[in-house]
C-alpha cells in the first residue's frame, strides 16, 4: 500500500473512531496532495490520470509539518497555548508518515561526505556541496539545519 492510500485509509479510520485531531490533519494532508497533483498535471509534470510519486508526497507532508510547527510557535508567542497544542498534535499525526529524521551527527557525517565528494574547500563552494547533499537528506532533515552544518564545516 502506497503512502497516499495509507493516508486515505487512516483518514477513514480516524473518522470512524471520531478522532477529530487526526481526521483534521489527514484531511488537510489529502487535500494538499490533491492540490499538488492538480498543479503537477497543469504543468505537465505527470500525466492526467497519474498520481504524485512517493517522494513528492513526502515533500508535501514535510512542508505541512514545518508549517504546523511555525504556527505553534506563533500561537505560543501570542499566548494561545491551546491552539499551539492543536498545531503540535497535527504535526505529530503527519510525522507518522515521514521517514525518521536524521540526527545532528548523521547530518554532519553526510555533510563531510558531500564536501569530500564535491571537492569543496571553502565557503564559496557551498552551492556545490548542497547540490550533492540535498538529495541524500531530502525529507529527513530540515534545510536550515543542513545549511548551518555545511556553513560551519566549510568555514573551518
Amino acid at each position: 500500500m502506497g503512502l497516499k492510500e495509507r493516508l486515505h485509509t487512516d483518514m477513514q479510520k480516524a473518522a470512524k473512531e471520531r478522532d477529530s485531531l487526526a481526521l483534521s490533519a489527514l484531511r488537510m494532508a489529502v487535500a494538499a496532495i490533491r492540490n499538488r497533483e492538480i498543479e503537477a498535471v497543469t504543468r505537465k509534470e505527470i500525466p492526467r490520470d497519474g498520481s504524485l510519486p512517493e517522494d513528492a508526497i513526502r515533500k508535501v507532508l514535510s512542508t505541512m509539518v514545518k508549517q504546523r510547527r511555525e504556527s505553534a510557535g506563533m500561537f505560543l508567542k501570542g499566548n494561545r497555548p491551546e491552539l499551539a497544542a492543536k498545531e503540535e498534535g497535527e504535526a505529530a499525526v503527519l510525522l507518522r508518515y515521514l521517514p525518521e529524521a536524521l540526527s545532528a551527527e548523521e547530518i554532519e557525517s553526510l555533510v563531510r561526505e558531500a564536501i569530500a565528494e564535491s571537492g569543496a574547500v571553502g565557503p564559496a563552494d557551498m552551492g556545490r556541496v548542497m547540490k550533492v547533499l540535498m538529495p541524500k537528506v531530502a525529507g529527513r532533515a530540515e534545510g536550515k539545519a543542513v545549511n548551518e552544518t555545511v556553513r560551519r564545516l566549510l568555514a573551518g
